[in-house]
């Protein structure tokens, strides 16, 4: 869903490809297929690429309440932390369901 909304961006493969991989992890993880250490890796990688994306200064993720260029840049940033926070999730919970056999 996150990535159709990127079809009008600058830079939309990017974030079809960074969405997308996010996806294909979810549904790895229902399949109950994907690893433990995958899951952290793509935590891991939605962190870093989210403090590459943070804006200079962070003028919230309201259009018309700042620069909207700083607006985007902060939007997509927390878009990648929530990505990291579910990664991290299924770390967590294959962590856990590993420790349970």
């Amino acid at each position: 869903m996150c990535s159709i909304l990127q079809y009008n961006d600058p830079d939309p493969l990017t974030w079809y490809l960074a969405y997308g991989i996010g996806a294909f992890a979810s549904l790895l993880f229902g399949l109950g297929r994907l690893k433990f250490r995958w899951a952290v890796l793509l935590s891991v990688f939605y962190i870093v690429f989210s403090i590459m994306n943070w804006p200079e200064r962070f003028e919230g993720v309201v259009i018309g309440e700042g620069n909207i260029d700083t607006i985007e840049k902060g939007r997509e940033a927390l878009g990648l932390l929530i990505s990291a926070g579910i990664m991290g999730i299924y770390a967590l919970l294959i962590g856990k369901k590993k420790r349970l056999d």
